[in-house]
């Protein structure tokens, strides 16, 4: 069996995201960020950043984040985005300066050890950044001290797999031909933080308080608005974990594998919109 049936397709690590899945993101960072925009508004709606703050955004991404809360926080704040892939770090940068939003810059460090010298900040906050530390309390330890006393976190994580289809069903879909390890419970990874309880002792342990929970939850466009079940089925299999997986596998697996995929995205498939698939996701908030 290959070596790459042995990763859970959930899962990750920090050099994966400075090499690989940082180039990965990037290249289908459209639909990327066009999937989950709906977290993204969530996110920033909650947050409410006002002219002024000089805010952190950790793993930032394609920047999407990062550049509206630049141009929220205009004039007077900024913007630091920490990211650990340097791809995405140079392509933020010259997205920044595209859209001429002159108050963000963008720093490639392992947010979980930087010290930062401009420091420390009003705010933090992270779009599913947050979820890939191997020792979270350490690194939320360190963030904190980013952070001014009192202020303020907001942070965007998902709920458990059986809350996200958009991921899980092609997972299942993937076990019916495959053989893949099962997802081991906090390992980092995107459902690092499912239990709430989990994340709150965490965040307590690193200093934090006055910790929140809202859920966000409906249906986001797999591959992004008007997506087809084909062009859905292409996003899967170029960006998402488990198509990285079965390009490992012969033909005749991805072929059978692509084909349930299909099926499934035309039974969600709504004409005009894309196909619509449930999410739920955790906007957490706390205090410094």
């Amino acid at each position: 069996m290959s070596n790459a049936a042995n990763h859970a397709p959930d899962a990750a690590t920090m050099d994966e995201w400075a090499g690989e899945m940082g180039e990965r993101w990037l290249a289908n960072l459209k639909g990327f960020e066009s999937t989950i925009a709906p977290v993204g508004e969530a996110l920033l709606a909650h947050a409410a950043f006002a002219p002024g703050e000089r805010v952190l955004d950790i793993g930032f991404g394609g920047g999407a984040s990062s550049l509206a809360i630049a141009r929220a926080v205009a004039p007077g704040g900024k913007v630091l985005g920490i990211d650990i892939s340097p791809d995405l770090v140079a392509a933020t940068t010259r997205r920044a300066a595209a859209e001429n939003v002159g108050n963000a810059r963008f720093l490639c460090a392992d947010a979980a050890g930087v010290t930062l010298a401009d420091g420390p900040y009003d705010r933090l906050c992270s779009r599913f950044g947050s979820m890939f530390f191997p020792e979270p309390t350490a690194a939320f330890t360190n963030l904190r001290k980013a952070v001014k006393p009192n202020g303020r976190i907001d942070l965007a994580v998902w709920a458990s797999p059986q809350d996200n289809p958009w991921m899980s069903a092609g997972v299942a879909l993937a076990r019916r031909h495959i053989e893949l390890p099962p997802p081991v419970p906090r390992a980092p990874g995107p459902f690092a933080f499912e239990d709430g309880d989990y994340l709150r002792d965490i965040l307590t342990a690193a200093g934090f308080h006055a910790v929140e929970f809202t859920r966000a939850e409906g249906v986001l466009p797999v591959g992004g608005p008007a997506s087809t079940p084909e062009t859905a089925l292409a996003f899967a299999r170029s960006a998402l974990a488990t198509g990285r997986i079965l390009l490992a596998y012969p033909q005749a697996v991805q072929q059978a594998v692509a084909a349930e995929f299909f099926a499934l995205y035309a039974q969600h498939h709504r004409p005009g919109e894309g196909v619509m698939m449930g999410y739920a996701a955790w906007i957490v908030t706390a205090r410094a």
